[in-house]
Order: structure tokens, then C-alpha cells, then sequence
């Protein structure tokens, strides 16, 4: 059972609440009941469930609640609360101080993925605007200097090894010094990894954390060692002063549940999850955030701070569309900068209510846009501000200087005028291209939203993504307008929802842009009721 269906388990027993007629202790212990199976399945060790169905239980007291309170909002929210809990090891994570040298040493078992965690944490805080540099202090693995440089040189970050040196401390001390005295502020050191956890192994750790005194140590853990993570976590830690936990390997595992809760029981903190072979597949590990997935609410916060890294909000493009303009100079804009945003699958999974759809077969979308891309970067500088019509011939001379084939070409000239019409109608402020652009208030959007579906936009929209590959589930989903499937609301429903986050805009028509929604996003965590931790909204989950 991958991690993807134990969300799917989790959902359903707290689904099953809606279908009880009368809320009872029967109903509560079944719900716990299938909880706890699916955290077994997960191999969630079983203490650890006894005591989060206690925990449950004695915050949930049927008889003390007053005449009229939801008590199915009221236990949700606390499974929610509990689920958070059994992840959250309650210790702050440890934060690099820009303009100074922060040494992070690297430590675990060969085959965890700890060189290459090692490049995709260099390549993490470089987008951040850090200086980074890694230090391969690993002698005992061969290639592991080949690995580090072919990993640093992909991801233009510098490095330093030795191919003569074979004692690792002094490979670890002479590489540090020569990046702390050029200023270089994240400096990680790659240690030497073991098949097994031996003597030789820790006391070589020990030996390079007194040579380059870390900042903070970083264990890299494989996550299909399930909840056995509890005593490799304890083991690392009484070696050398481990602060933070990578786990690598969630993107497709059953163990993951039972490596994480297992290694929040030793109080570490897990700072980042690895979740695929891409630089870009390393998450920060929020607890929240990372319940808030599984369950299927979304991440929608994190999903605007991937937006605001690479579309800024003075896009010629987007100033276009929420005049009601989109040519296939804009289309290639909007199609390069979702392509910066990672894989599509990925992407799907910060969006409430995805859970329930069908997995997309591996990057299927991501490759149609790449082949869409390849069509509009052959195209002449006319063609694409629409100054210039495209022949059939024109058609033919662009699918050979593309590599693609001509209907493909044919394909994607119809979708432009698909979106096109879409982000016309309702001219400047208003229908698809002022959402989009992100203008105007909340409440706004269900009127905006309306008025496409009105004029067939929204069935033409969803026509539109089924035509590329990898979004038909997506677009199934939405059901072109209609009712959602599988448990999910209408798009007039979702509107409405999206009208009543609170949060004022700017102007009329749309969504607010992405700066205030982020702001919105940021401040729901406090409302009234029972309030989700770190900042998750106020759930309403019936």
C-alpha cells in the first residue's frame, strides 16, 4: 500500500461519518477502528496508534457536548489534530542565517539517497538566494566523487573532492576551509555510508563533526525501513548530534506513514522529504501540511508560494490576459512558467479534493506541454503575437522544425482558440482571463465563474484539458461544469468556497491576485471554533 492510498483509507473512514444517521460511541470506535487499520497497513508501529486512539477519545466526550454543535466538524477536526500530532515531533527546524557560513554534515546508511538528498538541499537553498557549495568527504564508496560532481555540475553548484586523499576528515576540513574563506554561505559535507550500522562507520562520523563542527547534522534515512526507522534514528543519534531527518524514497512507498511517525517518536525533527529522482523532489516537511495532503485537503499555500517563484505579478503576459488578450505568445508563457512549477502529478496533490482522482501515469502532462512548447518555439515572431495567420503549409514547415507531427500542431492551434475565446469573453476584468491574471476580489469569482459556464466556457475549458494528455482525469473531475465526481463539489460549489475564504481584493471580477491571496492563506489558521494547527484553516469536512 503506497502512501497515496493510505490517504485514500484515511479519507474514507472519515468520510464514513457522514453516513451515520446518529453519532454515538459505536460510530466513534468504528472510526477509530478503521483509522488504525490503515496507519497499520502503513506500518505505523501499533503503540503509537493505541495511544493517538486514546488521545482521540479522551478529547471527544459525546455527553459533555451542547445541543446543536456538529459534533461529526467537532471529531474530524480532532483525528485531524491527532494525525498531526502523531507526525510532529514538536521541535523547531533549524534554519540557515544568511551573510555567514552554515556547515551542514551529511550522515546514514549507503543506498538511503544521501548523496544525491545532499545536491537536491544545495540546489534548494540556491533558489532560496543562498551561496552553496558541497563537500565530498566520502573515500570508502567508489565513485561517490564521480556522483558529486556529475549531480553539482547538473545543478551548477560548486564542489570540492580529492581523488588522491583517502582520509575522509581531512578531504572534509580542507574543503570547508576553502569555501568558508570564499564566503560561501550553506557549506554540506557528503560523509562515507555503510551498508550496515558498524563501529567503523560511527566513529568516522564522530571524527568529521569534530574536524568541521556542523551546524547541524543531517541523517538520511530510506523510508521502506518502515516504523524500524525508530532504532536507526536512536542509533545515529547517541553517535554523533543528529538535529534534523531527511526521508528519502516517498513517492511510491507503503512505509512511509511508519517511518516518519517512528522517527518523530525520537524527537528529531524531519526537515525535508524526498519524493522523487528530480532535483526539484525535496519537500520542507510540514506535518500539516503533509496531513492536509494525504487526507486530500490540498496545499494550497504551498501551491501559491510555487506560483509567486515563478510568475511575477507584472507578467506582460498576464497584464494581457486580464485585458481579455491571450495569442500564442501568451500560451507559451503560461505553458513554460507551469512547467517551472514541477510535474503536473505533483502539482495535482496541493489542490483540495484530488486525492480522489485517478494517478496521472508518471509525468504524462509535463510531456505534452514540453511537446506543445517545442511547436510554439518554432513559430515566427508575427505568428505568435497573431499579427501573421498560419498557413496549412506553415503548419507542415512548423511540425518538421519542431520534431512534431502536424496534427499535433493542428491540435494545439485549437486549443489556443479554445482559451482564447474563453479569456475573451466577458472583456477586460472579467470571465477566465481576469481570474487568471488574478484580479479582483474572492467573491467575485463565483459571478466570474458563472458567466463562462453560462456561455459554455467551462465546458470548453474541460474539453480543452482532456485534449492534453495526462489532464483528462482532471478535466473527468470537473465534469465540464457539472457536478463534481467522486465526492467533489461543482465548479459553482468550488466558487463559492473560494468566495468565502475572507480576504479582501482589489477591484471587481476574479480572484484576488497571488500576493493577497498568499496573505489570505497565511492568516486562516486562527479563526473561530476549533482551529487547525500551524495555520490550516478551520476544516469543514462534512
Amino acid at each position: 500500500m503506497v502512501l497515496a492510498d493510505l490517504g485514500n483509507q484515511l479519507s474514507s473512514a472519515l468520510r464514513s461519518l457522514n453516513e451515520t444517521t446518529i453519532v454515538n460511541e459505536d460510530t466513534i470506535n468504528q472510526l477509530l477502528k478503521e483509522v488504525g487499520n490503515a496507519l497499520s497497513k502503513s506500518d505505523v508501529s501499533m503503540s503509537l496508534i493505541i495511544q493517538m486512539r486514546k488521545n482521540i477519545k479522551d478529547k471527544i466526550k459525546l455527553d459533555q457536548m451542547a445541543a446543536g454543535l456538529n459534533k461529526r466538524k467537532i471529531i474530524k477536526q480532532v483525528v485531524f489534530d491527532e494525525l498531526i500530532r502523531l507526525l510532529d515531533p514538536g521541535v523547531p527546524l533549524w534554519k540557515p542565517t544568511k551573510g555567514k557560513s552554515n556547515i551542514v554534515m551529511f550522515v546514514g546508511l549507503q543506498g538511503a539517497g544521501k548523496t544525491t538528498s545532499v545536491t537536491k538541499l544545495a540546489y534548494f537553498y540556491k533558489k532560496k538566494g543562498f551561496s552553496t557549495a558541497i563537500v565530498c568527504a566520502d573515500t570508502f564508496r567508489a565513485g561517490a566523487f564521480d556522483q558529486v560532481r556529475h549531480n553539482a555540475a547538473k545543478a551548477k553548484i560548486h564542489y570540492y573532492g580529492s581523488e588522491t586523499e583517502k582520509d575522509p576528515v581531512v578531504v572534509a576540513r580542507t574543503g570547508v576551509d576553502i569555501f568558508k574563506k570564499d564566503g560561501t554561505e550553506i557549506i554540506i559535507v557528503d560523509t562515507s555510508g555503510r551498508h550496515k550500522q558498524d563501529s567503523e562507520l560511527f566513529e568516522e562520523m564522530k571524527q568529521i563533526e569534530t574536524a568541521v563542527k556542523p551546524d547541524n547534522c543531517i541523517f538520511v534515512m530510506d523510508s521502506s525501513i518502515g516504523q524500524a526507522a525508530y532504532e536507526q534514528a536512536t542509533a545515529f543519534r547517541s553517535s554523533v548530534k543528529v538535529g534534523s531527518i531527511i526521508i528519502t524514497k516517498m513517492d511510491g512507498n507503503s512505509m512511509g506513514g511508519g517511518a516518519i511517525s517512528a522517527v518523530a517518536a525520537t524527537n528529531t525533527p524531519i526537515i525535508f522529504i524526498g519524493t522523487g529522482e528530480h532535483l526539484t523532489d525535496l519537500e520542507l516537511f510540514d506535518p500539516s501540511t503533509f496531513v492536509s495532503k494525504l487526507l486530500g485537503y490540498g496545499d494550497m499555500k504551498g501551491m501559491l508560494e510555487k506560483i509567486k517563484e515563478v510568475i511575477p505579478e507584472d507578467s506582460t503576459s498576464l497584464k494581457e490576459i486580464a485585458q481579455g488578450k491571450f495569442t500564442l505568445r501568451s500560451m507559451q508563457q503560461q505553458f513554460q512558467q507551469i512547467m517551472q512549477l514541477g510535474p503536473i502529478d505533483k502539482l495535482v496533490q496541493m489542490i483540495p479534493g484530488m486525492n480522489q482522482l485517478p494517478q496521472l501515469q508518471g509525468n504524462e502532462g509535463g510531456l505534452k506541454l514540453k511537446a506543445y512548447i517545442n511547436i510554439l518555439d518554432s513559430l515566427s515572431e508575427k505568428e505568435l503575437d497573431g499579427k501573421k495567420p498560419i498557413t496549412q503549409k506553415r503548419i507542415i514547415t512548423i511540425a518538421q522544425g519542431s520534431g512534431r507531427h502536424p496534427n499535433e500542431v493542428v491540435e494545439l492551434l485549437e486549443q489556443h482558440k479554445t482559451f482564447e475565446k474563453l479569456i475573451g469573453k466577458g472583456g477586460p476584468g472579467g470571465g477566465l482571463g481576469s481570474l487568471m491574471a488574478g484580479k479582483g476580489g474572492p467573491k467575485n469569482m463565483e459571478q466570474a465563474m458563472k458567466q463562462m459556464n453560462a456561455n459554455g466556457g467551462m465546458q470548453g475549458l474541460m474539453n480543452s484539458l482532456k485534449g492534453m494528455g495526462g489532464m483528462g482525469d482532471l478535466a473527468k473531475m470537473f465534469g465540464g461544469g457539472g457536478g463534481g465526481g467522486g465526492g467533489m463539489p461543482s465548479m459553482g460549489d468550488l466558487a463559492k468556497m473560494m468566495g468565502g475564504m475572507g480576504g479582501g481584493g482589489r477591484g471587481g471580477g476574479g480572484m484576488p491576485n497571488m500576493g493577497d491571496l498568499a496573505k489570505m492563506m497565511g492568516g486562516m489558521g486562527g479563526g473561530a471554533g476549533k482551529g487547525g494547527q500551524n495555520g490550516f484553516p478551520n476544516l469543514d469536512l462534512d
